[in-house]
């Protein structure tokens, strides 16, 4: 069985502003002994830039 975790992150709103916080959650939950699986865009602008996601982790249980 597989257990999920979600993570919301916030891209920000700068044009083209570079975000490394995807990362530093990442590492976080990799020492916890989860896996990264992917990202679901939960808010996207009118133009289809992704401005809030959550990110996907999985573990066994």
């Amino acid at each position: 069985m597989k257990k999920y975790e979600y993570v919301s992150v916030h891209i920000g709103k700068l044009v083209g502003a570079k975000s490394e916080e995807h990362r530093q959650i990442i590492d976080e939950y990799a020492k916890k002994g989860y896996r990264y699986v992917g990202y679901i865009p939960t808010i996207i602008s009118d133009y289809g830039k992704i401005k809030d996601m959550d990110l996907i982790f999985e573990m066994d249980i």
